[in-house]
């Protein structure tokens, strides 16, 4: 009986000290939270922009459940978080081919409908974004792009800088115009006859947004040259 006694303490003492992993177990070893990385990162940051308008480290770190000393071995600070944000907000962005014989109106025009469409998806972003500075390698390439084209069609360096901080503020804002509401005005006693006749031709959501870009961007590049 006490040899027995014996065999089952050894028995308890050896689960206590090395337990027996269950045939079928899952994840043994493994972190119950996944580990961060700068997508986890900017995705909880999205998410609180969209949510709330903007994001606060602490903020950023109580979303995901860690301390935020834990953030800062994957990001500087909020800054290269917003830029995490803006590669995000660019990433559909598509560059035409280097063709130095397209005419230089169609490359710019194309580079602008990429731009709107990959910024579209993400309107609450603009606000945020146009508060920093650009740090983001997708949005140089593109602005590197936008020089080297304008440079070619004869532009001086003080009229390039112009015309790509006129098609960003354009394009920019005919994005934020993609999430209006799908009826922006509204008739009121005080719409006189012509703004009325005028919003009796409108389109609909998002044929409306996309009309007026188009139209703008003509009378926009039509202006620079």
């Amino acid at each position: 009986m006490i040899i027995g006694l014996l065999k089952r303490m050894k028995f308890v003492y050896c689960e206590l000290t090395h337990p027996t992993v269950q045939e079928g177990s899952a994840n043994v070893g493994r972190p119950r939270t996944p580990l961060l990385s700068t997508e986890r990162i900017a995705e909880a940051a999205l998410e609180l922009v969209i949510s709330t308008g903007g994001f606060t480290i602490a903020g950023l770190a109580r979303k995901l459940r860690v301390q935020p000393s834990s953030l800062y071995n994957h990001v500087s600070g909020r800054d290269d978080v917003v830029e995490l944000l803006r590669e995000r907000a660019m990433s559909d962005v598509e560059l035409p081919l280097d063709d130095p014989a397209r005419p230089w109106r169609d490359v710019v025009a194309d580079i602008a409908r990429s731009y709107r469409r990959s910024f579209a998806r993400y309107p609450q972003l603009i606000p945020l974004l146009t508060e920093y500075a650009v740090n983001s390698p997708q949005a140089i390439t593109m602005y590197n792009a936008l020089a080297a084209t304008l440079t070619r069609a004869g532009f001086d360096p003080a009229d390039t800088l112009r015309s790509i901080t006129l098609v960003d503020s354009y394009v920019l804002g005919s994005a934020l115009d993609v999430a209006a509401p799908d009826q922006p005005w509204r008739h009121r006693a005080e719409v006189g006859p012509e703004l009325a006749a005028a919003l009796e031709t409108g389109s609909p959501k998002p044929q409306r947004a996309d009309d007026a870009f188009e139209f703008g961007l003509a009378v926009l590049l039509r202006g620079l040259g």
